[in-house]
């Protein structure tokens, strides 16, 4: 009776581990995320997006008519719009690879002018990964390449160093091949929620009239562990308007296209007592990457048809965070710099970017966060100045004639993460 009863036991644990190996894995989902309030005052207006949670620069003199400047008034607010909500999803192989998924959203919304989207819940991030034992598959929405997810700044302000530092979320399909210390991206993307601007103001359309996506290469090296190297490249075509009116009424096609080269170079440094990061970039037509820049009309090709063509304003960018590694308390700091390069060529037109009078920026950015468990308490002072001037001045892209003013922003947040 014993024998039987332990070849039962036995079979019964063969065909159970059969069974096991015979079904494949299960789709699963996990959830993370935080709950963040942010309270700031800035000591003048300020250009921004979503009710000055997302901190550009200082907005420049608006004199009355007594000669006062309308914008040096302060600013208060509190919001919790950044909260957000992450699914990491799981699944079976397929094409001989693991599978996963991310859907990510948050309560920003998509408008940044008056109360028509407040606490609008929106799409983040949203891809499938393939991964094999060297190379990853991404398809969906995610950063843009030329923001690195390893070694961007771990500033308070939800603006993460705009517009020092790129930042956009967007469609795309991305190769990575990693063989040891080495890896490289090659991606295809277009734009959605953060445009590029073009005669009718800020859309999609002007890259999707193009006909074709725009495309990233990219190296990186981690010579070993909390260490990172890379520089990139970025190529961008875009089709400004696919017609012209002359005389009121008389339209004629226009195929002109404006190309756009970007350029990036990032590390990170991870030691005990302190991280460093440090990016530098050289950007044309940044408006859709939420920096400076765009493009103009570089001349009337065809007086009789209004054709026009277009030339890239240039943009250099570069910033440094530096942060301290405590377990309970951390310290950082934040310096970034940029400037408008202008164009390559004189503009005998209209001007479609962002900043197009301001010469350049600089932010220093002091921060100390207080941490326990899961919650935690962090308070930044943004010292922001911008110079603004004659855009255009000197028929080249350029500011001339400049004045600066600075803004002072505040910021206490509170984060519970999850």
């Amino acid at each position: 009776m014993k024998k039987i009863f332990s070849l039962l036991i036995v079979l019964c644990s063969v065909l159970t581990y059969a069974q096991e190996k015979k079904d494949p894995p299960k789709f699963g989902i996990t959830f993370s995320g935080f709950v963040k309030t942010d309270i700031f005052y800035d000591s003048r207006q300020t250009v921004n997006i979503r009710e000055g949670h997302f901190l550009l620069y200082p907005d420049a003199i608006n004199l009355d008519a007594m000669g006062n400047d309308i914008n040096a008034k302060g600013s208060f607010n509190m919001l919790s719009i950044q909260t957000r909500l992450k699914g990491a999803i799981s699944g079976p192989d397929a094409f001989g690879a693991k599978t996963s998924g991310v859907i990510e959203a948050d309560f920003f919304g998509n408008a940044g002018i008056g109360l028509d989207d407040v606490n609008g819940f929106r799409l983040r991030h949203a891809f499938a990964k393939l991964n094999w034992s060297k190379i990853e598959l991404l398809v969906g929405q995610y950063w843009h390449p030329m923001f690195i997810t390893e070694a961007f700044p771990d500033v308070i302000s939800f603006n993460t160093g705009v517009p020092f530092q790129p930042f956009s979320r967007n469609p795309q399909v991305r190769l990575t091949y990693t063989s040891g210390i080495a890896s490289f991206i090659a991606a295809a993307y277009t734009q959605r929620d953060f445009q590029g601007i073009g005669p009718d103001g800020a859309s999609t359309k002007c890259q999707r009239n193009a006909g074709f996506p725009a495309t990233h290469l990219q190296f990186q090296v981690k010579p070993a562990a909390g260490h990172l190297f890379g520089a990139g490249i970025d190529y961008k075509v875009i089709k400004p308007e696919l017609f012209t009116v002359v005389n009121g009424n008389q339209k004629y096609i226009s195929d002109e296209n404006l190309a756009s080269f970007s350029a990036i170079g990032f590390m990170k440094l991870k030691f005990k007592p302190l991280i460093i990061k440090a990016e530098g970039i050289y950007a044309q037509n940044a408006h859709d990457m939420t920096m400076l820049g765009g493009y103009a009309v570089k001349e009337i090709t065809n007086p009789a048809y209004g054709t026009r063509s277009f030339t890239n304003l240039n943009t250099f960018a570069f910033w440094t965070d530096l942060i301290t590694t405590g377990e309970k308390i951390r310290a950082g700091l934040f310096m970034g710099y940029t400037e408008n390069l202008g164009a390559n060529d004189e503009i005998k037109g209209a001007i479609y970017a962002r900043g197009s009078n301001i010469d350049k920026v600089e932010r220093i950015a002091p921060r100390i966060v207080f941490l326990s468990g899961k919650m935690a308490f962090a308070l930044e002072q943004e010292f922001t100045r911008a110079h603004y001037g004659t855009a255009n001045g000197d028929k080249m892209g350029g500011v001339t004639a400049t004045n600066s003013v600075v803004n002072s922003r505040t910021l206490l947040s509170c984060i519970y993460s999850f």
